[in-house]
């Protein structure tokens, strides 16, 4: 598969919203992974990456019309995916580790439920903890409880 035709389909999209974008492009399997560059970056992630998964959910319609299989889109904006992963499974270590020496559970603040996510398998082979989610949407939380 051609990534360019991809590459190309996204800095016009981004170009016409009057905002170019650099992209670096991969393809594994059946996912085109894009990471952009912006001096816009803030704007185009948004409050909590509300902004970016929305866009990301845009491009993928786009990219699937014009893709001749099946094809899926994970976007990334300067990386911010990664070090927002990279700091829910450190926080998830942190506060597992607190109530592993406590012996008393931990609520987590809300998060979306691709963030639970995160912290859920972070800490779903820890054998002096385990995760609960409570609450609903919005406030839906994680209870780290010890064993």
């Amino acid at each position: 598969m051609d990534i360019k035709i991809f590459e190309e389909i996204i800095k016009t999209f981004f170009d016409k919203m009057g905002c170019p974008v650099g992209t670096e492009t991969s393809f594994k399997e059946n996912v085109l992974c894009v990471n952009l560059k912006s001096e816009e970056a803030r704007l185009l992630i948004g409050q909590n990456g509300q902004t970016l998964a929305d866009l990301q959910h845009l491009l993928s319609k786009i990219i699937k019309k014009t893709a001749e299989e099946e094809i899926f889109l994970e976007l990334d904006i300067e990386d911010y995916k990664k070090r927002k992963t990279d700091y829910l499974k450190e926080l998830a270590r942190s506060f597992a580790d607190e109530v592993a020496s406590s012996g008393r559970e931990k609520m987590l603040p809300s998060f979306s439920a691709f963030d639970r996510r995160i912290i859920h398998l972070e800490l779903a082979n820890r054998a002096d903890v385990r995760t609960e989610s409570i609450g609903e949407n919005p406030e839906r939380r994680v209870v780290i409880r010890p064993l």
